[in-house]
């Protein structure tokens, strides 16, 4: 069975920082590409960044140079560092596996999420 554990979310102001963990359970962690997503209200998810197992990361032009994405394949966590956080990061955050090329979720399988809020 697979379990997505998103956490880290929480009130940030305009320029700073935080860190969201997920930690996954189920899934053939070290062999997958993995990815955030963000959800904001009344919206599909998009995908903000993944992790190809061989190390390669892919960030979306928004969050690019802001935002990295890192995995530790021995406690199966993926990571996201968010830094010059903007308004426009507040959103649900969730990760999945990626489909490496088209860069989709491989399943729809998707944990709870965890909750960024910013404030000016």
């Amino acid at each position: 069975q697979v379990q997505l554990v998103e956490s880290g979310g929480k009130l940030v102001q305009t320029g700073g920082s935080l860190r969201l963990s997920c930690t996954a359970s189920g899934i053939d962690f070290s062999g997958n590409s993995l990815g955030w997503y963000r959800q904001y209200p009344g919206q599909a998810r998009e995908l903000v960044a993944a992790i190809h197992p061989e190390g390669s990361e892919y960030t979306e032009r928004s969050v690019r140079g802001r935002f990295s994405i890192s995995r530790d394949n021995t406690q199966q966590t993926v990571y996201l560092q968010m830094n010059n956080v903007q308004l426009k990061d507040a959103a649900i955050y969730y990760c999945n596996t990626v489909q490496w090329v088209a860069l989709v979720p491989l399943t729809n399988n998707w944990g709870r999420g965890t909750t960024v809020i910013v404030s000016s």
